[in-house]
C-alpha cells in the first residue's frame, strides 16, 4: 500500500535537508544543488509545511537543523542512498545484473583483481562496482551487496564464504637490525612497532604466540593500510607485521628483512560478507558461487 501523498515529500526537499545536515550552511546546499539560497530556503520551507513540523533553526542568515530535524536526517539518509543507487543501477544495469562490492584495498588489488579477469570471461554481462571500506559496516546504511572482509564472520544477519587465512611476519628495514634477527622474539619488543588500525590486537597475538608476555596496550605508530605501514617499514620507522605475500618481493630484494624466519597464521581470516535478504539474488548468486571456486587454494597469493 502506497502511503498518503502527505507523507511523501519531494526528492529535492529531502536532499536539501539531508545536505544542510551533511555541509552545515545553505550555502554549500545551493552549490551542491546547483540552486540559489532562495529556492533551498522554500524547499526547507515547503517541507516543514507539509510535515507540520519546525526542522530547520533560522539564526539571521545562518540555517540549522533542530533535533526534529537531525533525528529525521538520520533515516531518511538511509533511503536517499539507495533511491540513488536503484536510479544508477537501473541507468547502466547490464543484461547480467550489477555487484556493488566493498573491498579491502590491498588484498582486493592484490587478490580479487588478478582473479576477476576470469569471471569476467565467464559472466561478461556482468558488471561489477568496488569501493574500498577498511572496516565492517551496516548493509542497511551503505550501498552494498556484499563486501570483501578480514576478520570473523560474525556480522548480524550476514552469511559469509571463507576466502583464505593469512600468516604473518614480522619485517623491518635492515638498519633496524645491524646484527640479523633476534634468536629471542622477546628482543623485538626493545624496537618501535608499528600497528595497522584493522588488526589491533596482531602484535599481541604475534608475542603470545612466540610465549612472549607483554603488557597492553603495545606502544607504537598506528597506520590505516598496508601500503603506508609497508612505506614506514621501508624508511626505517619501525619493525611492521606484514602478511607474507605482501613483503615477498622486497624481502627478495634486500629492502626489508625478516625479524623472525617463521610466518604465523593471524588471528581471522578473508571472507565474502553478504546480507541473508539478497542470498537469492542471482547476480551475487553467480560472484559467491565462482569465489568459491577461488577460495583457499593450495597455491600462494598471486605476486
Amino acid at each position: 500500500m502506497i502511503p498518503s501523498r502527505r507523507l511523501l515529500p519531494s526528492i529535492s526537499a529531502l536532499s536539501a535537508l539531508e545536505a544542510l545536515d551533511r555541509l552545515g550552511s545553505a550555502s554549500a546546499v545551493a552549490e551542491e544543488m546547483a540552486l540559489t539560497q532562495s529556492a533551498v530556503s522554500r524547499q526547507l520551507q515547503g517541507l516543514e509545511r507539509q510535515l507540520g513540523v519546525e526542522l530547520v533553526k533560522r539564526d539571521r542568515k545562518r540555517l540549522s537543523l533542530t533535533q526534529a530535524g537531525q533525528d529525521y536526517v538520520v533515516q531518511i539518509r538511509t533511503a536517499l542512498s539507495q533511491i540513488a543507487t536503484a536510479s544508477l543501477s537501473l541507468q547502466v544495469a547490464p543484461l547480467g545484473g550489477t555487484l556493488n562490492l566493498a573491498i579491502l584495498p590491498t588484498f582486493g588489488m592484490r587478490w580479487l583483481m588478478p582473479r576477476l579477469p576470469e569471471f569476467t570471461r565467464l559472466h561478461p554481462d556482468v558488471t561489477i562496482n568496488m569501493s574500498t571500506r577498511l572496516r565492517p559496516f551496516s548493509f542497511a546504511s551503505e550501498p552494498f551487496d556484499a563486501a570483501i572482509h578480514f576478520g570473523t564472520p560474525d556480522w548480524p544477519g550476514t552469511e559469509a564464504l571463507l576466502l583464505r587465512t593469512e600468516k604473518v611476519l614480522p619485517v623491518c628495514a635492515p638498519g633496524l637490525l645491524p646484527h640479523g634477527a633476534p634468536r629471542n622474539p622477546a628482543d623485538l619488543l626493545k624496537l618501535p612497532l608499528l600497528h595497522i588500525q584493522t588488526r589491533p590486537t596482531a602484535w599481541a597475538d604475534w608475542f603470545a604466540a612466540m610465549k612472549v608476555t607483554t603488557r597492553a596496550p603495545l606502544p607504537g605508530m598506528m597506520h590505516d593500510q598496508f601500503s603506508t605501514i609497508t612505506q614506514a617499514a621501508l624508511h626505517g620507522l619501525g619493525l611492521a607485521l606484514m602478511p607474507d605475500y605482501l613483503v615477498e618481493q622486497d624481502l627478495a630484494t634486500g629492502r626489508l628483512v625478516a625479524a623472525h624466519p617463521d610466518a604465523v597464521e593471524a588471528r581471522g581470516a578473508y571472507y565474502l560478507v553478504w546480507p541473508q535478504t539478497r542470498s537469492a539474488d542471482e547476480t551475487l548468486r553467480l560472484f559467491r558461487h565462482w569465489l568459491a571456486s577461488q577460495a583457499q587454494t593450495e597455491d600462494g597469493l598471486p605476486r
